[in-house]
């Protein structure tokens, strides 16, 4: 499985991916994240699914950027051309696959300015080819493991936050579904766009750089907990019965 994570603020965009890649019992680490900066082209591509499929539709997409990059002037028309080497990438595997046993599957997460874009944006495609747009109701996207990460999010996360916070909250919502799910895990990448900058900054994180950060976040929780104005839920455990036996004795 996989951990990717798009989000879009005000400020720009920022993006997180895992490295864990699972093949049966053998696990292994490789890069998810492909970026593209040129003179005001600036993207990012992040991708969930069997990795024979990614590395495929990838390079085929590489060899169009380099023919035909100055025909995209906005991200949605990189956008249809990278579902386009999807669809091409099914039309020579997908059977194949499927005799195999194995279900054609990748979906991405692709965010970035090109010189016509108002503003930075951010796709969800799917393994069809087609595409929707996240904007500031819902700022984010996330595949792969999707389901421990959303709390975070949802509870902390705005379109009017900045870059930093929105980058911490990346981090927490891969720390919830690292400590879930065995098939997510260190080193992560993370991208960093923004807005007008078009130079998608990227860096990689080791598990010890960040621990500090999980041990902190751990023991706010716990404290958080403890301290929850949450008497009333002691009726549950009888408290009150006990009580009212103790003053009668």
């Amino acid at each position: 499985m996989t951990f990717c994570l798009g989000i879009k603020t005000k400020q720009g965009l920022v993006g997180l991916s895992d490295t864990r890649i699972t093949s049966g019992n053998e696990t292994t680490s490789s890069k998810k994240v492909f970026t593209v900066n040129r003179e005001k082209h600036s993207f990012f591509i992040m991708t969930s699914g069997l990795r024979s499929v990614r590395d495929k539709a990838i390079t085929y997409f590489s060899e169009v950027i380099e023919k035909q990059d100055e025909s995209f002037t906005k991200l949605f028309h990189a956008v249809n051309e990278f579902g386009n080497q999807v669809k091409n990438v099914a039309k020579e595997d997908k059977a194949y696959l499927e005799e195999s046993g194995l279900h054609f599957n990748l979906f991405s997460i692709i965010g970035g300015q090109l010189e016509q874009d108002s503003e930075p944006r951010l796709y969800l495609l799917y393994p069809q080819g087609n595409w929707i747009e996240i904007n500031r109701g819902t700022p984010f996207v996330i595949i792969g493991n999707t389901g421990f990460g959303n709390p975070v999010l949802k509870r902390s996360l705005r379109y009017e936050d900045s870059l930093e916070y929105a980058l911490r909250c990346a981090f927490l919502a891969f720390d919830a579904t690292r400590i879930s799910a065995n098939d997510v895990d260190f080193p992560i990448d993370t991208v960093v766009l923004q807005n007008d900058a078009y130079k998608t900054f990227e860096k990689r994180f080791e598990q010890k750089e960040l621990e500090h950060i999980s041990t902190f976040w751990n023991n706010r929780l716990k404290n958080a907990i403890a301290k929850l104005p949450a008497e009333v839920l002691n009726s549950a455990l009888g408290v009150e019965t006990l009580l009212s036996e103790e003053k009668e004795i």
